[in-house]
Protein backbone atom coordinates (compact mmCIF):
# COMPACT_ATOMS: atom_id res chain seq x y z
CA UNK A 1 0.00 0.00 0.00
CA UNK A 2 1.29 3.45 -0.90
CA UNK A 3 -0.27 6.34 0.94
CA UNK A 4 -1.55 9.26 -1.06
CA UNK A 5 -1.15 12.58 0.66
CA UNK A 6 -4.88 13.25 0.79
CA UNK A 7 -5.47 10.31 3.12
CA UNK A 8 -5.86 10.91 6.81
CA UNK A 9 -4.29 8.95 9.65
CA UNK A 10 -5.72 8.49 13.12
CA UNK A 11 -3.18 7.65 15.85
CA UNK A 12 -4.79 6.27 19.00
CA UNK A 13 -2.46 7.25 21.84
CA UNK A 14 -0.54 10.45 22.49
CA UNK A 15 2.49 9.13 24.35
CA UNK A 16 6.02 9.32 23.01
CA UNK A 17 5.39 6.52 20.50
CA UNK A 18 2.28 8.10 18.98
CA UNK A 19 3.77 11.59 19.00
CA UNK A 20 7.05 10.45 17.44
CA UNK A 21 5.13 8.60 14.74
CA UNK A 22 3.07 11.70 13.97
CA UNK A 23 6.27 13.67 13.48
CA UNK A 24 7.81 11.00 11.24
CA UNK A 25 4.67 10.80 9.12
CA UNK A 26 4.56 14.56 8.75
CA UNK A 27 8.23 14.57 7.70
CA UNK A 28 7.28 12.10 4.95
CA UNK A 29 4.61 14.39 3.55
CA UNK A 30 1.48 13.32 5.46
CA UNK A 31 -0.43 16.42 6.52
CA UNK A 32 -3.72 15.00 7.83
CA UNK A 33 -3.02 13.42 11.19
CA UNK A 34 -5.36 13.15 14.18
CA UNK A 35 -4.20 12.01 17.61
CA UNK A 36 -6.76 10.55 19.99
CA UNK A 37 -5.64 10.72 23.63
CA UNK A 38 -7.69 9.81 26.70
CA UNK A 39 -5.55 12.04 28.95
CA UNK A 40 -3.19 14.88 28.08
CA UNK A 41 -0.57 13.87 25.53
CA UNK A 42 2.49 12.38 27.16
CA UNK A 43 1.03 12.25 30.67
CA UNK A 44 1.04 8.49 31.17
CA UNK A 45 4.10 6.17 30.97
CA UNK A 46 6.09 8.69 28.89
CA UNK A 47 5.84 11.28 31.66
CA UNK A 48 6.68 8.80 34.43
CA UNK A 49 9.81 7.41 32.76
CA UNK A 50 13.43 8.09 33.75
CA UNK A 51 14.70 8.71 30.21
CA UNK A 52 17.54 6.20 30.15
CA UNK A 53 18.97 5.14 26.79
CA UNK A 54 20.83 2.09 28.04
CA UNK A 55 20.54 -1.01 25.85
CA UNK A 56 23.99 -2.31 26.80
CA UNK A 57 23.56 -1.90 30.54
CA UNK A 58 20.38 -4.00 30.48
CA UNK A 59 21.20 -6.66 27.86
CA UNK A 60 22.27 -10.25 28.49
CA UNK A 61 22.98 -11.12 24.84
CA UNK A 62 23.14 -9.63 21.36
CA UNK A 63 19.72 -10.73 20.11
CA UNK A 64 17.38 -8.94 17.71
CA UNK A 65 15.75 -6.94 20.48
CA UNK A 66 19.14 -5.70 21.68
CA UNK A 67 20.06 -4.64 18.15
CA UNK A 68 16.76 -2.81 17.79
CA UNK A 69 17.43 -0.96 21.06
CA UNK A 70 21.00 -0.19 20.03
CA UNK A 71 19.96 1.21 16.64
CA UNK A 72 17.31 3.41 18.25
CA UNK A 73 19.78 4.73 20.82
CA UNK A 74 22.18 5.62 18.01
CA UNK A 75 19.47 7.76 16.38
CA UNK A 76 19.21 9.99 19.44
CA UNK A 77 21.94 12.56 18.71
CA UNK A 78 20.31 13.46 15.40
CA UNK A 79 16.81 13.14 16.88
CA UNK A 80 17.70 15.58 19.67
CA UNK A 81 19.35 17.99 17.24
CA UNK A 82 16.37 17.90 14.89
CA UNK A 83 13.86 18.48 17.67
CA UNK A 84 15.82 21.51 18.83
CA UNK A 85 15.93 22.85 15.27
CA UNK A 86 12.20 22.26 14.78
CA UNK A 87 10.92 23.48 18.16
CA UNK A 88 13.67 25.26 20.08
CA UNK A 89 13.34 22.71 22.90
CA UNK A 90 16.57 21.22 24.28
CA UNK A 91 15.75 17.62 25.23
CA UNK A 92 18.91 17.48 27.38
CA UNK A 93 20.62 14.50 25.80
CA UNK A 94 23.39 13.67 28.28
CA UNK A 95 26.20 11.56 26.81
CA UNK A 96 28.27 11.17 30.00
CA UNK A 97 27.61 7.42 30.03
CA UNK A 98 26.24 4.77 32.38
CA UNK A 99 27.81 2.85 35.26
CA UNK A 100 26.67 -0.58 36.42
CA UNK A 101 27.97 -1.48 39.87
CA UNK A 102 28.44 -4.74 41.73
CA UNK A 103 27.88 -4.84 45.51
CA UNK A 104 27.59 -8.61 46.08
CA UNK A 105 29.26 -11.72 44.72
CA UNK A 106 26.12 -12.52 42.75
CA UNK A 107 26.22 -9.02 41.26
CA UNK A 108 29.86 -9.55 40.36
CA UNK A 109 29.07 -12.76 38.47
CA UNK A 110 26.30 -11.05 36.53
CA UNK A 111 28.54 -8.14 35.57
CA UNK A 112 31.43 -10.40 34.58
CA UNK A 113 29.13 -12.25 32.18
CA UNK A 114 27.86 -8.98 30.69
CA UNK A 115 31.37 -7.67 30.27
CA UNK A 116 32.59 -10.85 28.59
CA UNK A 117 29.90 -11.11 25.93
CA UNK A 118 30.01 -7.40 25.14
CA UNK A 119 33.80 -7.34 24.78
CA UNK A 120 33.56 -10.41 22.53
CA UNK A 121 30.97 -8.55 20.46
CA UNK A 122 33.31 -5.53 20.16
CA UNK A 123 30.91 -3.24 22.00
CA UNK A 124 32.03 -0.19 23.96
CA UNK A 125 32.34 -1.32 27.59
CA UNK A 126 34.97 -0.64 30.25
CA UNK A 127 35.67 -2.62 33.42
CA UNK A 128 36.52 -0.39 36.40
CA UNK A 129 38.03 -1.34 39.73
CA UNK A 130 36.36 -0.10 42.90
CA UNK A 131 39.04 2.59 43.15
CA UNK A 132 38.39 3.73 39.58
CA UNK A 133 34.63 3.85 40.22
CA UNK A 134 35.14 6.05 43.28
CA UNK A 135 37.51 8.33 41.38
CA UNK A 136 34.82 9.23 38.83
CA UNK A 137 31.85 9.00 41.21
CA UNK A 138 33.17 9.73 44.75
CA UNK A 139 29.70 9.67 46.33
CA UNK A 140 29.12 6.02 45.47
CA UNK A 141 29.20 3.58 48.39
CA UNK A 142 32.71 2.36 49.34
CA UNK A 143 31.20 -1.13 49.44
CA UNK A 144 31.27 -1.28 45.64
CA UNK A 145 33.27 -4.27 44.36
CA UNK A 146 33.78 -3.07 40.78
CA UNK A 147 31.79 -1.60 37.94
CA UNK A 148 31.19 -1.52 34.23
CA UNK A 149 31.06 1.73 32.29
CA UNK A 150 29.02 1.96 29.11
CA UNK A 151 30.12 5.20 27.39
CA UNK A 152 27.45 4.95 24.68
CA UNK A 153 24.52 4.40 27.05
CA UNK A 154 23.05 7.86 27.66
CA UNK A 155 20.04 9.61 29.13
CA UNK A 156 17.54 12.21 27.95
CA UNK A 157 14.91 14.36 29.65
CA UNK A 158 11.81 12.49 28.50
CA UNK A 159 9.43 15.27 29.53
CA UNK A 160 11.33 17.70 27.30
CA UNK A 161 10.91 15.30 24.35
CA UNK A 162 7.17 15.26 24.98
CA UNK A 163 7.17 19.06 25.16
CA UNK A 164 8.97 19.27 21.82
CA UNK A 165 6.73 16.75 20.07
CA UNK A 166 3.58 18.45 21.36
CA UNK A 167 4.84 21.75 19.93
CA UNK A 168 4.77 20.12 16.50
CA UNK A 169 1.12 19.04 16.75
CA UNK A 170 -0.49 22.33 15.70
CA UNK A 171 1.51 22.14 12.45
CA UNK A 172 -0.54 19.13 11.40
CA UNK A 173 -3.37 20.00 9.03
CA UNK A 174 -5.74 17.20 9.96
CA UNK A 175 -9.38 18.02 10.58
CA UNK A 176 -9.26 17.26 14.30
CA UNK A 177 -12.82 16.97 15.57
CA UNK A 178 -14.10 18.69 18.71
CA UNK A 179 -13.51 18.65 21.63
CA UNK A 180 -9.84 19.41 21.12
CA UNK A 181 -7.14 19.62 23.77
CA UNK A 182 -4.89 22.66 23.89
CA UNK A 183 -2.05 20.56 22.44
CA UNK A 184 -4.06 19.80 19.29
CA UNK A 185 -5.06 16.23 20.12
CA UNK A 186 -8.62 14.91 20.24
CA UNK A 187 -9.76 14.11 23.76
CA UNK A 188 -11.47 10.77 24.27
CA UNK A 189 -11.07 7.09 25.04
CA UNK A 190 -11.04 4.54 22.22
CA UNK A 191 -13.78 1.97 22.82
CA UNK A 192 -14.17 -0.07 19.66
CA UNK A 193 -12.71 -0.51 16.19
CA UNK A 194 -15.27 -0.17 13.40
CA UNK A 195 -14.67 -2.71 10.63
CA UNK A 196 -16.17 -3.32 7.21
CA UNK A 197 -14.80 -6.44 5.57
CA UNK A 198 -11.01 -6.29 5.68
CA UNK A 199 -10.82 -2.57 6.38
CA UNK A 200 -11.16 -0.40 9.45
CA UNK A 201 -13.40 2.60 8.89
CA UNK A 202 -12.89 4.37 12.20
CA UNK A 203 -12.81 4.21 15.96
CA UNK A 204 -15.76 4.52 18.30
CA UNK A 205 -14.85 6.70 21.28
CA UNK A 206 -16.71 7.65 24.43
CA UNK A 207 -17.58 10.97 22.75
CA UNK A 208 -18.38 9.83 19.22
CA UNK A 209 -16.83 8.21 16.13
CA UNK A 210 -13.53 9.22 14.53
CA UNK A 211 -13.14 8.13 10.90
CA UNK A 212 -9.82 7.71 9.12
CA UNK A 213 -8.26 6.04 6.09
CA UNK A 214 -5.55 4.51 8.27
CA UNK A 215 -5.57 3.83 12.02
CA UNK A 216 -2.52 3.25 14.22
CA UNK A 217 -2.98 1.91 17.74
CA UNK A 218 -0.27 3.33 20.03
CA UNK A 219 -2.24 3.25 23.26
CA UNK A 220 0.31 1.50 25.47
CA UNK A 221 -1.06 -0.38 28.47
CA UNK A 222 -4.64 0.24 27.31
CA UNK A 223 -4.23 -1.43 23.90
CA UNK A 224 -6.00 -4.69 24.67
CA UNK A 225 -9.04 -2.90 26.10
CA UNK A 226 -10.10 -1.65 22.65
CA UNK A 227 -12.82 -3.96 21.34
CA UNK A 228 -13.59 -5.25 17.85
CA UNK A 229 -15.55 -8.15 16.44
CA UNK A 230 -12.41 -10.22 15.73
CA UNK A 231 -10.58 -9.54 19.02
CA UNK A 232 -7.66 -8.19 17.00
CA UNK A 233 -6.19 -6.23 19.88
CA UNK A 234 -7.38 -8.23 22.87
CA UNK A 235 -5.57 -11.27 21.45
CA UNK A 236 -2.27 -9.39 21.82
CA UNK A 237 -2.86 -9.34 25.59
CA UNK A 238 -0.97 -6.20 26.60
CA UNK A 239 -1.05 -5.64 30.35
CA UNK A 240 0.07 -2.74 32.55
CA UNK A 241 3.09 -3.06 34.84
CA UNK A 242 3.40 -0.38 37.47
CA UNK A 243 6.72 1.34 38.02
CA UNK A 244 7.18 3.64 41.02
CA UNK A 245 9.80 6.40 41.07
CA UNK A 246 11.37 8.79 43.56
CA UNK A 247 12.94 12.23 43.08
CA UNK A 248 15.48 13.92 45.35
CA UNK A 249 17.08 17.35 45.25
CA UNK A 250 20.41 18.51 46.66
CA UNK A 251 22.41 21.74 46.74
CA UNK A 252 25.09 20.44 44.41
CA UNK A 253 25.51 17.76 41.75
CA UNK A 254 26.22 14.44 43.48
CA UNK A 255 26.61 12.25 40.39
CA UNK A 256 27.59 12.58 36.73
CA UNK A 257 26.63 9.17 35.34
CA UNK A 258 23.43 7.19 35.28
CA UNK A 259 24.19 4.49 37.87
CA UNK A 260 22.71 1.00 38.00
CA UNK A 261 22.80 -1.85 40.43
CA UNK A 262 20.88 -5.10 39.85
CA UNK A 263 18.19 -3.73 42.16
CA UNK A 264 17.57 -0.36 40.56
CA UNK A 265 19.12 2.81 39.23
CA UNK A 266 19.62 6.51 39.81
CA UNK A 267 19.54 9.21 37.16
CA UNK A 268 21.13 12.63 37.80
CA UNK A 269 19.30 15.49 36.12
CA UNK A 270 19.83 19.19 35.76
CA UNK A 271 19.19 21.47 38.76
CA UNK A 272 20.71 18.79 41.04
CA UNK A 273 17.62 16.59 40.74
CA UNK A 274 18.14 12.83 41.13
CA UNK A 275 15.63 10.17 40.09
CA UNK A 276 15.59 6.70 41.66
CA UNK A 277 13.69 3.81 40.14
CA UNK A 278 11.94 1.66 39.55
CA UNK A 279 9.60 -0.99 40.89
CA UNK A 280 8.03 -3.63 38.61
CA UNK A 281 4.54 -4.53 39.84
CA UNK A 282 1.68 -6.47 38.28
CA UNK A 283 -1.24 -4.63 39.89
CA UNK A 284 -3.54 -3.89 36.98
CA UNK A 285 -4.34 -0.25 36.26
CA UNK A 286 -3.51 0.99 39.75
CA UNK A 287 -1.01 3.83 39.27
CA UNK A 288 -0.79 4.92 42.90
CA UNK A 289 2.46 4.97 44.84
CA UNK A 290 2.82 2.83 47.97
CA UNK A 291 4.82 2.85 51.17
CA UNK A 292 6.37 -0.51 50.31
CA UNK A 293 7.43 0.77 46.90
CA UNK A 294 9.02 3.85 48.42
CA UNK A 295 10.92 1.80 51.00
CA UNK A 296 12.20 -0.57 48.31
CA UNK A 297 13.50 2.31 46.21
CA UNK A 298 15.03 4.04 49.22
CA UNK A 299 16.95 0.86 50.01
CA UNK A 300 18.22 0.77 46.43
CA UNK A 301 19.35 4.39 46.69
CA UNK A 302 21.07 3.84 50.06
CA UNK A 303 22.93 0.81 48.74
CA UNK A 304 24.31 2.72 45.75
CA UNK A 305 25.10 5.88 47.72
CA UNK A 306 24.64 6.26 51.50
CA UNK A 307 24.62 10.03 50.94
CA UNK A 308 20.94 9.70 50.02
CA UNK A 309 20.20 9.47 53.76
CA UNK A 310 21.10 13.15 53.98
CA UNK A 311 18.82 14.21 51.13
CA UNK A 312 15.15 15.12 51.21
CA UNK A 313 12.70 13.07 49.22
CA UNK A 314 10.85 15.60 47.08
CA UNK A 315 8.37 13.60 45.04
CA UNK A 316 7.03 10.11 44.28
CA UNK A 317 5.03 8.97 41.27
CA UNK A 318 4.15 5.89 39.25
CA UNK A 319 3.49 4.95 35.64
CA UNK A 320 1.97 1.97 33.84
CA UNK A 321 4.28 0.29 31.34
CA UNK A 322 2.74 -1.82 28.54
CA UNK A 323 3.97 -5.43 28.57
CA UNK A 324 3.25 -8.15 26.01
CA UNK A 325 3.27 -11.82 26.97
CA UNK A 326 6.73 -12.39 25.47
CA UNK A 327 8.15 -9.08 26.73
CA UNK A 328 8.83 -7.74 23.23
CA UNK A 329 7.36 -4.73 21.39
CA UNK A 330 4.42 -5.16 19.05
CA UNK A 331 4.91 -3.13 15.88
CA UNK A 332 3.42 -3.40 12.40
CA UNK A 333 0.32 -4.23 10.41
CA UNK A 334 -2.55 -6.20 11.90
CA UNK A 335 -3.01 -9.35 9.77
CA UNK A 336 -6.03 -9.39 7.45
CA UNK A 337 -6.84 -5.70 8.06
CA UNK A 338 -5.07 -3.68 5.39
CA UNK A 339 -5.28 -0.24 7.01
CA UNK A 340 -4.71 -1.02 10.71
CA UNK A 341 -1.32 -0.80 12.40
CA UNK A 342 -0.09 -1.11 15.97
CA UNK A 343 2.90 0.25 17.90
CA UNK A 344 2.78 -0.79 21.53
CA UNK A 345 4.26 -2.99 24.30
CA UNK A 346 7.56 -1.15 24.53
CA UNK A 347 7.46 -1.92 28.27
CA UNK A 348 10.49 -0.27 29.96
CA UNK A 349 11.94 1.04 26.69
CA UNK A 350 9.38 3.42 25.25
CA UNK A 351 11.66 6.46 25.40
CA UNK A 352 14.62 4.53 24.00
CA UNK A 353 12.67 2.91 21.16
CA UNK A 354 10.55 5.86 20.02
CA UNK A 355 12.82 7.12 17.19
CA UNK A 356 13.36 3.70 15.59
CA UNK A 357 9.74 2.63 16.00
CA UNK A 358 8.53 5.85 14.37
CA UNK A 359 11.02 5.49 11.54
CA UNK A 360 10.21 1.94 10.49
CA UNK A 361 6.45 2.27 10.92
CA UNK A 362 6.23 5.58 9.06
CA UNK A 363 8.26 4.06 6.21
CA UNK A 364 5.86 1.14 6.09
CA UNK A 365 2.70 3.25 6.17
CA UNK A 366 3.87 5.81 3.63
CA UNK A 367 5.97 3.76 1.24
CA UNK A 368 5.25 0.11 2.11
CA UNK A 369 8.92 -0.28 3.06
CA UNK A 370 9.72 -3.48 4.90
CA UNK A 371 11.99 -3.87 7.90
CA UNK A 372 13.22 -7.02 9.60
CA UNK A 373 11.95 -5.53 12.85
CA UNK A 374 8.42 -5.28 11.52
CA UNK A 375 8.61 -9.02 10.92
CA UNK A 376 10.25 -9.85 14.26
CA UNK A 377 7.84 -7.72 16.31
CA UNK A 378 4.76 -8.27 14.17
CA UNK A 379 1.40 -8.65 15.96
CA UNK A 380 0.98 -11.76 13.80
CA UNK A 381 2.71 -13.77 16.51
CA UNK A 382 -0.34 -13.33 18.76
CA UNK A 383 -2.90 -14.05 16.10
CA UNK A 384 -5.95 -16.06 17.12
CA UNK A 385 -6.63 -19.33 15.37
CA UNK A 386 -10.05 -18.01 14.47
CA UNK A 387 -10.47 -17.25 10.76
CA UNK A 388 -11.39 -13.65 10.07
CA UNK A 389 -14.54 -13.45 7.98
Amino acid sequence: MNLSKNQDILIVGGGIIGLSLARSLRNRGVDKITILEQNECGREASHAAAGMLAPQAEADCADDFFRFCQESRDLYPQFAEDLFSETGVDVELDRTGTLYLAFTEKDAEELENRYTWQKNANLSVEKLTAKEVLEIEPNVSPDVLFGLRFPLDWQVENRKIIEALIKLLPKQKGSVQKPVNSDGSFSGKARRLLLEGDRITGVETDLGVLSASIVVIASGAWTSLIEDKFNLLSDIKIKPMRGQMLAFNDNYKLFRHVIYSPRGYLVPRKNNRILVGATVEDVGFDNHTTGLGTVSLLNTAFEIAPEFKNLSLKKTWAGLRPLAADGLPVIGAIPEIENLFVATAHYRNGILLAPKTAEILADKIVGNADSKYLEIFSPRRFRSEAILS
